[in-house]
Order: structure tokens, then C-alpha cells, then sequence
């Protein structure tokens, strides 16, 4: 299955006052959505850029992937893209916190 062709549903799950799956629709980047999983460790365990750069968006995924979503979150918060004001990594930062890490 193409990535740019996947359906992704809004299914929120929580577990300890925290969402586990999120499909989050990106603001101002070239991606149109990003699919975030994290299990109950904290540890992003899935994750999917929808659109955008296909190269640099599968290594932010795989750098993402096994590691804790707080700290992602810390690590690309604030990154810009050219004259935009976010990027698709700071996109990924937004989606973390809104998922409550």
C-alpha cells in the first residue's frame, strides 16, 4: 500500500490520560497528515507521514520510531522548512503534544 493512498481514521485510544493512536492533519508543510502510534511506555512504536518529502520523511520516522515521544517532541519542536514557519518535523512535535506527551 502506497503511503500517499492510506486511509487514516481519526481513532483516538487513551491510556493513562494519553493518546495512543492519532492521526493528526498538518498545518503549513507539504505533508497533509501524519499517524502516530505510541504504547503505553511512551515509546513511539508507528508513524507515517502522508504526503511530503518521501526521502527525509521515512528517516524522521525511522529516527522516531523506538524512542520516547516526549523526547521526539523536544528534539523537533521549533525546526522551520525554508521561509516557512513550522516544518514537518515541528508538525510532529505539534501532534505529540496534542497527544499529551
Amino acid at each position: 500500500m502506497q503511503w500517499s493512498r492510506r486511509i487514516c481514521v481519526r481513532l483516538l485510544i487513551f491510556y493513562n490520560n494519553k493518546m495512543t493512536h492519532y492521526c493528526y492533519k498538518t498545518k503549513g508543510t507539504c505533508s497533509q497528515m501524519i499517524d502516530i502510534e505510541v504504547n503505553e511506555d511512551g515509546i513511539i512504536t508507528d508513524l507515517h507521514f502522508i504526503g511530503g518529502c518521501n526521502g527525509n520523511l521515512k528517516g524522521i520516522c525511522a529516527l522516531a520510531k523506538g524512542h520516547k515521544a516526549a523526547e521526539v517532541k523536544a528534539l523537533l519542536g521549533g525546526i522551520t522548512c525554508g521561509s516557512k514557519m513550522t516544518s514537518c518535523p515541528d508538525q510532529l512535535a505539534r501532534a505529540l503534544t496534542e497527544m499529551g506527551f
